[in-house]
């Protein structure tokens, strides 16, 4: 595999593309929806109708017929602009989308991935539950078979995508069964938004991800057709390990983006400030700041886009993916606290998007696996986890 991750004249321009739409047009309108925690639909819509719900999947569902490189690429340059915006493409792509089309049956991708590709509809990945972070595992929402239906019974938490008015489905995982030794069978089930039972609750109040859409699930008795199985009965669990080895890479492109954010307003920032009758960028102190964390977006963006070009290659990428996941993830929680710094006061002023970039920092830490997980993940592949 080359190790030269420079971009192609196509996902260059794509690249271009998504960074025009991010500064004309998520710039000027998300600071405001940010603070009155309102779900960006336009946004959303214009992002359906540029493709990037699509950007992954081929053109006979629906799709832009590109590769996860090119999510990648769409990820940061959204984010470096705001988060809220990137983890509605991110968890709608790689969480809500991805489970059907890696997994699903051909009459499921046709039903749904058409409208999931065009941003028309939201998927969620309904994996997390109150009692059960990290612990994936230890899922206790159950589904019985009851004739030519799977009954649903559970709670799932922080579902991001859930409750918005374009959300059609959540695909959750449920106990169906058990081993032989006892252990749970884990099934992964595809529930259309609406079904009786199926309540979602109101949004969460957040640190950060304001702009998004996050919620508790519970299902009561929710009954939906035994060919709502997605994939085979009792793979439900390794089906998500290998949807959120993937989804650490989309989070890692998201990171990198936050991360190139705090640099860029950093540096337009110590230009134009002034103290002591001069701008605080000639301070060797800004500088070596600025130096610091340019140096660490553009290592996180070489993880991260190695870990997407290993996946794209067909070749492993389980460690590379881990590996850019929390590095991005610490990285940008550290270039939004240097970014605070340099602006002073302002930096702590909701005005300034380094406040917004600042809260929004620490969840890339703790979803889709916590930096204590990753380097699990890590020590495991390199043969050394504990007995």
């Amino acid at each position: 595999m080359s190790l030269d991750h420079r971009l192609t004249p196509e996902h260059e321009e794509l690249r271009r593309t998504v960074e025009a739409f991010a500064h004309d047009v998520v710039a000027p309108k998300i600071g405001d929806l940010y603070e009155r925690h309102e779900f960006p639909y336009e946004i959303v819509r214009e992002m359906g109708r540029m493709g990037l719900f699509g950007l992954p999947f081929p053109e006979s569902y629906g799709g832009m017929g590109g590769d996860y490189l090119a999510l990648g690429i769409a990820l940061e340059e959204l984010a470096r602009v705001d988060s809220s915006v990137a983890i509605t493409l991110e968890a709608g792509v790689s969480l809500g989308a991805m489970p059907v089309y890696r997994f699903g049956t051909e009459e499921q991708k046709r039903e749904w991935l058409p409208r999931l590709c065009s941003g028309e509809m939201l998927g969620a990945f309904g994996l997390t539950e109150p009692e059960c972070g990290s612990d994936a595992g230890g899922t206790r929402t159950t589904a019985v078979r009851d004739g030519d239906e799977w009954v649903i019974n559970g709670t799932k938490s922080f579902i991001t995508n859930s409750g918005t008015d374009i959300t059609g489905l959540v695909t959750v995982t449920a106990v169906t069964g058990r081993k032989d030794d006892g252990s749970p069978l884990i099934s992964s089930i595809l529930v259309p938004s609406g079904t009786p039972g199926f309540t979602v609750a109101a949004p969460y109040s957040k640190v950060g991800w304001n702009a998004s859409d996050t919620r508790e699930l519970s299902f009561a008795d929710v009954r939906v057709p035994v060919a709502n199985l997605i994939g085979e009965e009792g793979r439900g669990y390794a089906q998500f390990l290998r949807i959120l080895d993937e989804g650490r890479i989309a989070i890692a492109a998201l990171a990198t983006g936050l991360a190139q954010g705090c640099v860029d307003e950093s540096v337009r920032y110590a230009r134009e400030r002034e103290a002591f009758g001069r701008p605080i960028g000639t301070n060797q102190a800004i500088q070596f700041k600025l130096a610091d964390m340019e140096m660490r977006a553009h290592t996180a963006r070489l993880a991260w886009r190695d870990a997407a070009s290993r996946m794209v290659a067909g070749e492993t990428f389980k460690k590379e993916a881990a590996i850019a996941k929390l590095y991005s993830s610490e990285i940008a929680v550290t270039n939004a606290r240097e970014a605070t710094q340099i602006h002073g006061g302002y930096g702590f002023m909701n005005e300034y998007p380094v406040a917004r970039m600042w809260r929004d920092s620490k969840i890339l830490e703790i979803g889709e696996g916590t930096s204590e997980v990753q380097r699990m993940l890590i020590a495991r592949e390199l043969g050394v986890e504990a007995a």
